[in-house]
């Protein structure tokens, strides 16, 4: 007698979708649907998605070994004196961090910049931090980003 084939195990692509069931508390169940319509969702598995894809870049800053990417998006006062010229020193003597900025006027007072930083999450929030703490920055926040495997 012959043995029936057996089925093949292969690997999944890294694009390919694959369906799975997750068992889940009725009380949470209706915070993530919540959360889908208040986020403007159209699936579950989309949220799903954006959940795990977070918490893997938070992961990887908290690993802190590998370079990661932010940015830092501050709003200061530009007629405080030696401000722009403090941000363009801290800028410029982190080169190797800064891949680009984008500056914009809200009003006659007060501008709106984003940097791009890149490198490992110590030196990535030790710049937000310096610039963060400069007299007329009036509000930075650090959005921590990174490139995910198969992405």
């Amino acid at each position: 007698m012959s043995r029936p084939a057996r089925e093949s195990k292969r690997r999944p692509s890294a694009d390919e979708t694959i369906r799975f069931t997750v068992s889940l508390p009725a009380s949470l169940l209706a915070e993530l649907d919540r959360r889908l319509v208040d986020r403007g969702y159209a699936s579950r598995s989309e949220l799903v998605r954006d959940l795990i894809r977070e918490k893997m870049i938070e992961d990887r800053w908290a690993e802190g070994r590998r370079r990661v990417h932010g940015v830092l998006t501050i709003c200061y006062d530009h007629h405080q004196r030696e401000l722009a010229d403090r941000l363009i020193e801290i800028q410029h003597a982190e080169h190797t961090h800064v891949l680009c900025a984008t500056h914009g006027h809200l009003d006659h007072h007060n501008c709106l910049e984003t940097i791009v930083l890149c490198g490992r999450p110590a030196e990535i929030e030790s710049i937000a931090l310096r610039i963060a703490g400069l007299k007329g920055v009036q509000f930075a926040r650090l959005t921590r980003a990174g490139a995910l495997p198969g992405e």
